[in-house]
């Protein structure tokens, strides 16, 4: 089946791992198809637990325990507990990648990255790979909703971590990403076929000749804001944070899109997170919840001293490329429409996003123009 095909060779990425990581990566050459019912699944699970941990070889089935935590739009996340003498001995997640989603997603470039950023301490930590996905150690906490995510402490929170982020070093190539990785996806993109006739019509009412204008429009006003190059989640929606109330701890989960990239970029796309995947875009948030947001990136112990020349200069960048995050995710989503087995309905995701890129040029290319001129005299 196409879902069980290894993205990588688990030994050899171990291996590797074992110069630059301080844990030691634990290996299985086992893949598990995460199309499969949770009862159907549970015992290869199991039996991939035992191959890679070689501390459970022997465990009975009874002493493991497996729950599906949520299924995103790209992967499937498990959480499995082991009991040894009746005491929960340790529990790890189990990320699954879906089929296909290699298509969309650079898996080298998202190992690399998870590397440094456990090793930083941000997120869970790794613990074994596998040949269709990775383990991890389990967080205890909980994924914010969009709506907790405007809660101003938390946004507080968030920026602060989000600065922080921005600071991990990872080896190679530094350059930013965004345009490379728009470019790749308009190219999958316009030239697709779907099996789906009713979806094809309406692949159809799409002209890419305009996206490509909008595009190189776009990068031309985007380079001109000197965006800093820094390292990025690209992808910090409320299901890619996690809260711990108790200990007060604020974790950045899934690495998938994450690359160096402009500073600009995720927090702009962050913004347009607050919508949700309803696309619900009254709720990106007004001017004074992104200053609010804003003076806790830029300066998150005084976050009250931050200029207002600063805050304007990242509240222009943040906006103007925002845009850039809505046609981003708009060609994922066409891509997705194709690629993607799960439940969604992308094609009108596509939409929905486009529309709204289309409904905030106009007020954002101003801003930023009026913006550059005010700077050169």
């Amino acid at each position: 089946m196409g879902a069980e095909v290894k993205i990588w060779n688990p030994v050899e990425v171990a291996e590797q791992a074992s110069h630059d990581y301080v844990s030691q990566i634990h290996p299985s050459q086992l893949t598990i198809d995460p199309s499969l019912e949770l009862t159907q699944m549970t015992p290869l699970v199991i039996n991939m637990c035992r191959d890679m941990f070689k501390a459970w070889a022997n465990l009975a089935d009874s002493c493991f325990a497996v729950e599906k935590i949520s299924g995103g739009i790209t992967n499937l996340l498990l959480k499995v507990s082991v009991k040894q003498e009746n005491c929960i001995e340790e529990i790890i997640t189990i990320r699954l990648y879906g089929p296909n989603t290699e298509f969309i997603i650079d898996r080298q470039r998202e190992l690399q990255a998870t590397k440094f950023i456990t090793a930083a301490g941000f997120g869970a930590k790794w613990l074994g790979i596998f040949g269709n996905g990775m383990v991890q150690s389990f967080i205890n906490a909980q994924t914010l909703s969009p709506s907790d995510m405007r809660e101003p402490k938390l946004v507080a929170k968030i920026a602060k971590q989000l600065q922080r982020f921005h600071y991990v070093e990872i080896p190679g190539s530094k350059e930013p990403q965004l345009w490379n990785d728009v470019w790749k996806f308009f190219e999958k993109a316009s030239g697709l076929e779907y099996d789906d006739s009713e979806k094809q019509k309406t692949y159809e009412t799409i002209s890419f000749k305009e996206l490509h204008d909008e595009i190189v429009e776009l990068k031309e006003l985007c380079d001109l804001l000197k965006s800093p190059v820094i390292f990025a989640h690209n992808d910090l929606l409320s299901g890619n944070i996690m809260i711990n109330c108790e200990e007060d701890k604020l974790y950045f989960i899934d690495y998938e899109y994450a690359s160096y990239n402009y500073r600009g970029y995720d927090i702009g796309n962050h913004f347009a997170e607050y919508a949700g995947f309803d696309c619900d875009f009254h709720l990106y948030p007004n001017i004074n919840e992104q200053y609010h947001f804003l003076r806790h990136y830029l300066q998150p112990e005084r976050p009250y001293e931050v200029s207002e020349k600063d805050l304007e200069a990242l509240y222009v960048e943040a906006n103007t490329f925002s845009l850039a995050s809505h046609i981003f995710w708009a060609l994922w989503g066409l891509i997705q429409a194709k690629m993607s087995p799960i439940e969604f309905d992308y094609l009108g995701y596509f939409f929905l996003r486009y529309k709204e890129y289309k409904r905030q040029k106009e007020k954002y290319f101003l801003l930023a123009q009026t913006y550059l001129s005010g700077c050169k005299k």
